[in-house]
């Protein structure tokens, strides 16, 4: 049978759109509806669990049915949205809770920096009525590279920036770490202990300034869209009550959509690590189940559970979370 939490869409750099799926056994029958009726030509790749749809038009965003043979349904919407200036624009709704309810598409999104959009980028980020934009990179790199956003009605930037406290410790070592590539690796677990430790109070806040504005749309970005934010879209779907193992697979879509080989001159660049390795460089730029994992570990070590954290750490308690599951969930369709 299809897996709901397994069907992601998104439009390619031909204008295609591209369906992928995974079921639970194999050889199951797979098709995909337009969920408003518009008419496309589709191209089955079962050996892959994909297909391409050509001839719909672009600049908006689509909705589609994906169904099987035994009667199984998911409403998807694009999980990746097609934004030129930044890689890995998207939409974290969609994914279902031990409850069986669902994320709702088109209110909580994911993004790497915002300051080198296009006309249409801005022109598709206008369209989506974002009201809160959550920043967590550092306030240097907030000021010398700003958002770029709609003129019109522009979303309000809550500045929250997160820098590890090993951080400085770490590059004033990295002159003999000339080509080691595990000792990056090792930093980037330590970073996301960090998250969940030290930096608790700022996804706090976080939470804080979602809750204070009624049914708000948000966007949570860093520089890469990757670490932070990717230990900020794990807080929010486990406070939602999606399962641990979706949190986790949400996390790892980022090695989809952004392409460390494509970031490592400019990454060497801002942090004066010319001298190093691109091998050694690497571990900051991909993404790792262990890396995840290690922000979780840290939590299971001190929390009774991801609730007694999110209450004590975070400041959302039963109340809070009966919030944001009253605006941000939906009943499951059949």
């Amino acid at each position: 049978m299809l897996i709901p939490d397994a069907v992601h869409v998104w439009q390619e750099a031909d204008g295609q759109y591209h369906v992928e799926w995974r079921t639970t056994e194999p050889d199951v029958e797979v098709r995909v509806e337009h969920a408003h009726g518009e008419t496309f030509s589709a191209n089955y790749l079962p050996h892959l669990g994909a297909a391409k749809l050509s001839g719909l038009p672009g600049h908006r965003r689509h909705a589609f049915v994906v169904r099987d043979q035994y009667g199984t349904q998911v409403l998807a919407q694009e999980r990746r949205l097609p934004l030129q200036g930044t890689p890995n624009f998207r939409d974290f709704g969609g994914y279902r809770t031990v409850d069986g309810k669902t994320v709702q598409w088109g209110y909580l999104y994911r993004s790497g920096q915002l300051a080198s959009l296009s006309e249409q980028d801005v022109a598709l980020v206008a369209s989506l009525g974002l009201d809160i934009i959550c920043d967590f990179r550092r306030e240097e790199e907030q000021q010398t590279e700003p958002s770029l956003l709609p003129a019109e009605k522009p979303p309000r930037i809550v500045s929250l920036p997160i820098i590890p406290g090993s951080n400085s410790r770490f590059f004033e070592e990295a002159e003999g770490m000339v080509g080691d590539r595990q000792a990056m690796f090792d930093f980037m677990l330590e970073i996301n202990r960090d998250f969940a430790q030290a930096q608790a109070p700022t996804y706090a806040r976080m939470f804080k300034e979602i809750l204070e504005q009624s049914d708000a749309r948000f966007l949570v970005h860093c520089a890469a869209g990757k670490d932070r934010t990717g230990f900020a879209v794990a807080l929010v779907l486990l406070a939602l009550g999606v399962p641990r193992e979706v949190v986790m697979s949400d996390y790892m879509l980022t090695s989809r959509f952004f392409d460390p080989q494509e970031q490592i001159d400019r990454l060497k660049a801002k942090y004066q690590m010319e001298h190093m390795a691109a091998e050694a460089v690497l571990p900051m730029l991909e993404v790792h189940e262990d890396y995840l994992a290690r922000a979780f570990m840290a939590i299971d070590e001190q929390y009774a559970s991801i609730d007694v954290y999110l209450a004590e750490a975070l400041g959302v308690g039963a109340p809070e979370v009966a919030e944001l599951r009253g605006r941000y969930l939906r009943q499951a369709q059949a």
